[in-house]
């Protein structure tokens, strides 16, 4: 399983257009995805910083999300206008726990696989 964390800023220059296009992303996303259960989450922080929290299944559904054209090009677009600054960390995901739907079955580790650990 792997963790994307995309930390941002938006410059002046992001509008309607960004928004458009961050909308379009979202179902990109869910396209490419497809059967890999895929989570997407969106936050702003009260000083303007953004983070964006993806959950990627399998490593090649990524690389096809990194690849996508749409998605080359909204990288481009906001290297050059949407962003004054941005992080991207990919991380790999070495277990998990919790409990009820957003985490492993009451309390269980799990490995990045879904199996018990």
């Amino acid at each position: 399983m792997l963790l994307i964390v995309f930390t941002s800023r938006l410059s002046a220059r992001a509008g309607a257009d960004h928004d458009a296009a961050e909308e379009r992303m979202r179902e990109r996303v869910a396209a490419i995805g497809g059967t890999d259960p895929v989570e997407v989450k969106h936050y702003t922080a009260e000083d303007g910083e953004r983070l964006a929290v993806v959950l990627w299944r399998d490593p090649g559904t990524l690389e096809a999300w990194r690849t996508d054209p749409e998605h080359r090009l909204a990288q481009r677009l906001g290297r050059e206008r949407w962003y004054d600054s941005y992080t991207l960390y990919v991380a790999e995901v070495i277990r998990t726990s919790g409990t009820g739907d957003g985490g492993a079955a009451s309390g269980t580790e799990r490995a990045p696989d879904g199996g018990p650990r």
